[in-house]
């Protein structure tokens, strides 16, 4: 590839039009050049469109994990909560576990929802088995958090994790916090029964702590 070329591509990143910057983003990703890889961690940090965001994380997975780990770690200490929630889910997608030691615990309690949720996710995938435990516990202590979406990450982050979140989920059951103790029900369902619906068991859920268990026992159908 030559200079010019690559020059073109870095510029139609930028481009107004959100087809061009697929466009770059897709042929960046079909070249495989390591050389663009600070061209495409830079764009996003500030990439406004989804599908965009989409595509330059396929374009960094294309790229050698040795060139884009380090780029991305060093995204994990941004200021801009973009730059941060896009470094960890590209490097949730990447896999290399030698990330796993820069997924602190500010991340997994960042005050910006998506940078939490992407924090979450990244963990489960690059926590090896014997941080699992520890990481279930981090996790269920947040149950309650934010509004339905989270509640279901995070839901699903701690099921992901297996059997070591049964015993985290406990605090959570006797919380004195309604919210609390219902997300620590709905989890602890979605635990038992993957395939369960998330409203459903969060219903339940609700149902069970306003009623408590023997009243919501009698009552169900």
């Amino acid at each position: 590839m030559t200079h010019t070329t690559d020059t073109q591509l870095v510029r139609a990143l930028g481009a107004a039009n959100p087809s061009t910057r697929l466009q770059a983003a897709l042929a960046v990703g079909t070249r495989a050049d390591p050389g663009l890889a600070g061209a495409l961690v830079a764009r996003c940090a500030t990439e406004p469109d989804f599908f965009v965001r989409d595509m330059l994380t396929w374009a960094l997975t294309r790229l050698p994990a040795d060139v884009t780990v380090p780029r991305l770690v060093a995204e994990l200490a941004s200021g801009s909560a973009q730059a941060r929630s896009q470094a960890l889910h590209t490097l949730s997608k990447i896999g290399d576990r030698t990330a796993w030691p820069s997924i602190a615990r500010a991340l997994l309690h960042d005050p910006d929802d998506e940078v939490a949720r992407s924090a979450w996710r990244a963990a489960v995938v690059l926590a090896p088995a014997g941080e699992h435990g520890g990481l279930a516990a981090d996790l269920a202590g947040q149950l309650g958090r934010g509004d339905r979406t989270v509640q279901l990450s995070l839901s699903r982050a701690l099921v992901a994790l297996g059997d070591v979140a049964g015993p985290a989920l406990q605090p959570g059951l006797v919380s004195p916090d309604p919210a609390v103790r219902a997300h620590a029900r709905a989890t602890q369902r979605l635990l038992h029964d993957p395939d369960a619906g998330f409203d459903l068991a969060v219903d339940e859920a609700k149902r069970i702590v306003a009623l408590g268990p023997e009243r919501a026992g009698s009552t169900a159908c």
